[in-house]
C-alpha cells in the first residue's frame, strides 16, 4: 500500500540517491585511464579490461557508468573539447574586443595558444589528448564526434578569416586551416624531438616561445596561401 505523508496527505515521492563522490571519483579515473591507453594504443588496442584495471575500477564499472566502449571514448573526447572550445572562444572575443583590428595572428592565436598553454603546463592527460584528437581527425569513422565536438568552433574561426580574405574560397581556407591544427597538434606530441634536437646547442624552447612560432608560421603559410 502507498504510504502518504502525515503532515499533507499526499503521497510520497521516492527518494533520488545523490551520486556520491566514490562514484563521481570511479566514473573520473575510467575517463583519465580510458584517455592514457586510447592515446597510447588506439581505440582498438585500448581493451575494456585494460581500462578498468588502469583506472583501478572492475569491468562492469566501465559498463556502468560509461555504457559501453564506443561511448567511454566518445565523452573522453568531449570532456576537454567543451572546455578547450569555452578558452578558444574567449580568447577571440577578448582579441576582439580589443582597441586593435583583429588581425589573422591574432585569430590564430586565440585558436592556437590555449591548447598549447594546457599541454606545456605538463599535465599528461592534456598530452594524452592531443594524440586522440589527431586519432579522431584521421578516422573517418569518428566523423560524427568531429562535426559535433570541433566543428562549430572551427566554424567560427573559419569565419573570421573569411572576414579578413574576402576573395579567398572556403575550401582554401579550411585547407589551411586543417594544416595549421595539424602544426598544433604536432608540436603538442613532438616537443622531446625539438628538445632533443636542440640539445646539441643547449636551447631548449619554452612553450611560450614555440606557441609565438608556430602562430608566425602558420600565419605565413596561410597568407601566402590565401593571397594568391
Amino acid at each position: 500500500m502507498d504510504s502518504k505523508s502525515p503532515a499533507t496527505g499526499r503521497q510520497d515521492q521516492p527518494r533520488r540517491r545523490a551520486v556520491s563522490k566514490r562514484s563521481l571519483a570511479t566514473s573520473l579515473s575510467i575517463l583519465d585511464a580510458a584517455e592514457r591507453l586510447f592515446a597510447e594504443r588506439g581505440y582498438d588496442g585500448a581493451s575494456v579490461r585494460d581500462i578498468a584495471s588502469a583506472a583501478g575500477a572492475q569491468i562492469a564499472s566501465i559498463s556502468f557508468h560509461h555504457v559501453n566502449k564506443e561511448t567511454l571514448f566518445e565523452r573522453v573526447v568531449e570532456r576537454r573539447a567543451s572546455e578547450l572550445s569555452q578558452l578558444r572562444l574567449e580568447a577571440l572575443s577578448a582579441r576582439k574586443q580589443g582597441d586593435e583590428q583583429l588581425t589573422l595572428e591574432a585569430v590564430l592565436s586565440a585558436f592556437l595558444r590555449p591548447y598549447l598553454e594546457k599541454a606545456g603546463a605538463g599535465d599528461p592527460q592534456w598530452l594524452a589528448y592531443a594524440r586522440l584528437v589527431a586519432m579522431v581527425s584521421a578516422d573517418t569513422r569518428w566523423h560524427t564526434i568531429s562535426e559535433r565536438c570541433f566543428d562549430p568552433t572551427a566554424g567560427v574561426f573559419i569565419a573570421e578569416i573569411a572576414t579578413l580574405f574576402p576573395d579567398a574560397d572556403t575550401t582554401t581556407i579550411a585547407v589551411s586551416f586543417i594544416f595549421s591544427v595539424s602544426a598544433m597538434l604536432s608540436l603538442s606530441t613532438s616537443r622531446w624531438r625539438i628538445e632533443a634536437l636542440a640539445a646539441a646547442s643547449g636551447n631548449q624552447p619554452a612553450m611560450d616561445r614555440l606557441a609565438d612560432d608556430l602562430v608566425r608560421f602558420c600565419a605565413a603559410g596561410m597568407r601566402a596561401t590565401l593571397e594568391r
